[in-house]
């Protein structure tokens, strides 16, 4: 599935620092061994040093396959590793906080999963740790590195589209394990904070400003969690968003953006299209037909961790600075409070919630 070689579209391919950071992976979830540690061993400025799992026959396993060449049993005995200067943390989203904050106090840098936390309190607490300690830290959401997300981004704030008023968005799919964490309230599970928050980040990032107000309904499975989430967000000057986030129902990874002068529109595979080449229409107010622009395929996840490294190394600036996650945090925190109440909720600050 994915191609050797670092991707000639990476930001900061021309850069003569031959440092490489040294990574270690807490947890062996899916992502990491389908997406993370195959972009890990193929970065550009990464070496990818240790591997923790809780069994030691799983860890032996896995480090052999991916030729890691630390495996370690134990998080703890990980984060001792002084080799190790920077982690990623796959684990359940209730463990997160737990541990980014041991691997802050450890001195790594910590590139952990989305959702960054069960909440905005966490959140907060994580990046006043590595605000804190002097460590980097950053949400792994590797859909802001791909070239098409950046490419779109800037043809909105370019103005290609006039003003945006309108953003769609829908991340579903039909899970068919019922005992998986996702299901497990106790462990953040729920549609909303597992694809919900794509939704939410995009909107944000793409109009550049925070929602005031925010409604949704949701569908609550046996366990309590949320099986699928509809989300309306209200920006300032009239703007908004719709999220929607699903377990039941056929896979859809699309967004759209309705300007004032035109509409941008991904038919499909909006936050993963692997390596394909990634395509988007752009057509005008009257639905003309404005062009289908494609992007050559490319590695998000490897775009992802090289910017990760390139900000721990000092050779470039975090894109994606740990308040937005907050911020991203508290939207969620929103939208979950307002399709349990059946109100509208006023979406809170950094003072207030």
């Amino acid at each position: 599935m994915f191609k050797e070689g670092v991707q000639k579209d990476s930001p900061s391919d021309f850069r003569q620092n031959t440092r490489r950071l040294r990574w270690g992976v807490l947890g062996s979830a899916r992502v990491a061994r389908r997406c993370v540690i195959p972009a890990l061993n193929r970065a550009r400025n990464g070496e990818l040093r240790g591997l923790a799992c809780r069994s030691e026959e799983r860890v032996q396993s896995l480090a052999r396959e991916h030729e890691i060449p630390v495996a370690c049993a134990s998080y703890e005995e990980l984060l001792e590793d002084p080799q190790v200067e920077a982690v990623y943390i796959p684990l359940p989203n209730h463990l997160h906080l737990e541990w980014t904050l041991r691997a802050i106090r450890a001195g790594k840098h910590v590139l952990c999963e989305k959702p960054l936390a069960l909440n905005a309190g966490e959140a907060r607490a994580m990046v006043q740790a590595a605000r804190d300690r002097g460590v980097v830290l950053m949400e792994a959401f590797m859909y802001r590195f791909h070239p098409r997300t950046r490419r779109i981004k800037a043809l909105v704030d370019q103005g290609a589209i006039g003003d945006p008023r309108v953003i769609r968005t829908a991340f579903c799919f039909r899970h068919p394990n019922p005992a998986d964490t996702r299901f497990r309230p106790e462990m953040g599970g729920g549609a909303l904070l597992d694809v919900g928050c794509y939704g939410v980040s995009l909107a944000r990032w793409i109009l550049g400003a925070e929602p005031e107000m925010v409604q949704a309904m949701a569908e609550y499975g046996g366990s309590g969690v949320d099986l699928t989430t509809v989300g309306l967000l209200r920006f300032p000057g009239g703007r908004l968003a719709i999220v929607e986030s699903s377990f039941t129902s056929a896979l859809q990874q699309t967004f759209s953006i309705m300007g004032t002068r035109g509409a941008i529109e991904l038919p499909h595979d909006a936050f993963i299209p692997w390596e394909k080449d990634a395509l988007f229409r752009l057509r005008g107010v009257n639905e003309e037909e404005g062009g289908v622009e494609v992007i050559p395929g490319a590695d998000e996840y490897q775009l992802m961790v090289e910017h990760f490294a390139d900000a721990v190394l000092g050779d470039a600036g975090l894109d994606f600075a740990p308040e937005e996650s907050v911020s991203n945090m508290r939207v969620l925190d929103a939208l979950a409070r307002a399709a349990r109440e059946g109100n509208r909720v006023a979406v809170g600050t950094d003072e207030n919630g």
